[in-house]
């Protein structure tokens, strides 16, 4: 039995609804109508302990509400969920001592005291003994090059030190699991690198199971192997990334260095041809005409200096799965 069992989980919400005009205004006072909205709907996976995992999927997709449904902060309409034999929503009280939960646009330290201060409050909160809470958070506090940050007032703090904090204090407790909801938004370079390699080496380490909901596809790229698509309130695609890349990473971005003018090539599957300042940018479709032919083709033509290829970026390649699934 894997660690995370989820079974056709389905929740809606009533929605009131909402025109414009005084008249409709004035209504709504009076009585006000609601819509049933299906937030998710029959939602089925199961993940192993120690994998990470992409969750991802457009705005309003259901990946809020499937977060807060594995953390049990909502309780589904129907379905079950066991996530280390114990149902969320019912053991909740036990359940949490397990888990950490970061969300990128919401804080869990308090505002006007340090990130340090919050640590010793969670200390209490999960009853933890001192010695040891003292060596995990000088871990924490070392890997993720937050020492001399966590004395500083949260609201002085950037947005990348809050995120690394936030993190820290997520961990204080050696969580089993942790969910990632846009643990990177709005970060500078440096700070989603420490980030991401935190991620890597307590998964690795510790094996923590990682759950990640963003929108920038860097850091699925960087961290998991496994991507859940959700559209629509349900499951689109669920499986690895490695063969989503297979299935769509068709497009190949030929670089060709010359002093040469190239005259527009007219070949069955060069799809574009961009003239850039020391070189000439391709567009291949592979499934018609692969890089070595392509080569080959074009160095009969004129002297190549040298060449780079790139494959479809990871943002194209989502784009690509969306437009399969139209959401």
């Amino acid at each position: 039995m894997s660690y995370i069992e989820v079974k056709n989980i389905h929740k809606q919400f009533k929605v009131a609804k909402r025109k414009s005009g005084v008249k409709a205004t004035l209504k709504n006072f009076i009585k006000r109508e609601y819509k049933v909205v299906d937030a998710i709907k029959d939602i089925s996976f199961s993940i192993d302990k120690g994998e990470i995992v992409g969750y991802i999927g457009p705005n309003g997709a259901g990946k809020s509400t499937t977060i807060k449904i594995l953390s049990g902060i909502l309780v589904p309409d129907g379905g079950t969920c066991k996530i280390g034999g114990q149902v969320p929503w019912v053991s909740r009280e036990k359940y949490v001592s397990k888990i950490g939960v970061v969300f990128g646009q919401r804080s869990q330290l308090w505002w006007d005291i340090p990130a340090e201060d919050t640590f010793d409050l969670l200390k209490d909160i999960y009853k933890l003994d001192s010695l040891e809470y003292q060596k995990t958070k000088e871990e924490l506090v070392q890997l993720l090059a937050i020492q001399d940050i966590i004395e500083v007032p949260v609201r002085q703090l950037s947005l990348g030190q809050r995120m690394r904090c936030e993190i820290a204090a997520s961990l204080l407790h050696k969580p089993e699991i942790l969910f990632l909801d846009e643990p990177t938004i709005g970060l500078d370079a440096v700070s989603k690198k420490i980030v991401r390699e935190f991620i890597k080496k307590i998964n690795k380490e510790q094996n923590v199971t990682v759950i990640l909901t963003t929108h920038d596809m860097s850091d699925i790229e960087s961290l998991a192997k496994r991507i859940i698509l959700i559209g629509k309130g349900s499951i689109l695609y669920d499986g690895s990334l490695k063969k989503l890349k297979n299935r769509y990473d068709t497009y190949k971005y030929v670089k060709v260095y010359t002093k040469k003018s190239i005259q527009k090539l007219r070949k069955k599957g060069i799809l574009e041809q961009e003239k850039q300042t020391d070189s000439y940018l391709f567009t291949i479709d592979t499934t018609v005409l692969d890089v070595s032919s392509f080569l080959n083709y074009i160095s009969g033509k004129v002297d190549i200096e040298d060449i780079d290829v790139e494959h479809e970026n990871i943002d194209n390649i989502i784009v690509k799965l969306y437009e399969e699934y139209q959401i």
